[in-house]
Formats: structure tokens, sequence, C-alpha cells
């Protein structure tokens, strides 16, 4: 009997994406938590659904230098939740064209 070598899955990779952070800021001073993910590399999940539209907006403009400052993109996912994305993960989606169209500026207006 011959063993059947396993392919390796995407998930064993060792340079494959391991980690996602999902933070529900309450305040402005959550943004601390949100640079530090991001600047390690990780992409941030941020629901600003819990904050005023005040501080809901710095938080976003934060996260917009954040991310263009380390070359990555903020997409967003719903009217308050955003994604920060690291320079070297691809987020697909069916809206490819608007990715495209999105530089690593982000526009909230």
């Amino acid at each position: 009997m011959t063993p059947i070598k396993r392919a390796p899955s995407s998930r064993e990779d060792s340079g494959a994406l391991r980690q996602i952070t999902t933070i529900h800021p309450r305040s402005y001073n959550d943004a601390k938590l949100i640079g530090e993910s991001f600047r390690d590399g990780i992409p941030v999940i941020m629901n600003v659904t819990d904050m005023g539209e005040a501080d809901a907006k710095r938080l976003v403009d934060f996260s917009a230098g954040l991310v263009f400052g380390l070359h990555g993109s903020i997409e967003r996912v719903t009217n308050k939740v955003f994604l920060l994305s690291p320079s070297y993960i691809e987020v697909l989606g069916e809206d490819l064209k608007a990715s495209e169209a999105q530089t690593s500026f982000f526009n909230q207006s």
C-alpha cells in the first residue's frame, strides 16, 4: 500500500492570511486598537454603528490616513462598516470597478 500525500490547502500555507480583527469602537479612543492591529498587518473590520456621527466620521478619517500611510486600502462594506486591508491583501467582490477606481485614499462624502 502506498500512502497518498495530501496536497497542502491554502489554509496551511505559511504566508496565508491567518487573522482578521473585528472592532466595534464606542469612542475615538479605540483608534489606537485599530491602528495597532492594522500596523501589525492584520486586516480590520471596523463597525462604527455604536458611535455618534461626529466621532464615527473622525475615526473613518483617521483610518483613511492610516491606510494611506501604510499603502493599504479602505473599503465601505455597509454604511457604517469598513474594511481596512494591508497592501498585500487583495479584496475581491462583485463591485470590482468601484474597488479599482478607489485609490489608497478613501472619500467618505
